[in-house]
């Protein structure tokens, strides 16, 4: 699920129930990366298969070689809110 907050676009992911936010832009190419398949904990860019954990934002296939960033979310009376306002 895509969303925007502030002027950003952010995946939402759920692992587990847990719901992860990191930038929808993919650090290798700007694809969009909530497009992408979600693996377990690791999101597939749809353009070129680079793959990021959406808990850390880390790469964990290449060809990207730089993290994506991460946001803290809070679940909270039947909504989601999700803090840009530092990312990491």
């Amino acid at each position: 699920m895509v969303g925007e907050a502030g002027d950003q676009r952010i995946a939402l992911c759920n692992v587990g129930g847990t719901i992860f936010a990191i930038d929808d832009v993919c650090t290798h190419d700007g694809g969009p990366l909530g497009e992408g398949e979600l693996f377990g904990s690791e999101i597939e860019c749809p353009r070129h298969g680079a793959r990021f954990d959406v808990r850390s934002g880390r790469v964990t296939r290449m060809p990207a070689v730089a993290p994506v960033k991460t946001y803290d979310v809070e679940e909270e009376a039947g909504g989601l809110y999700v803090d840009v306002s530092d990312g990491w």
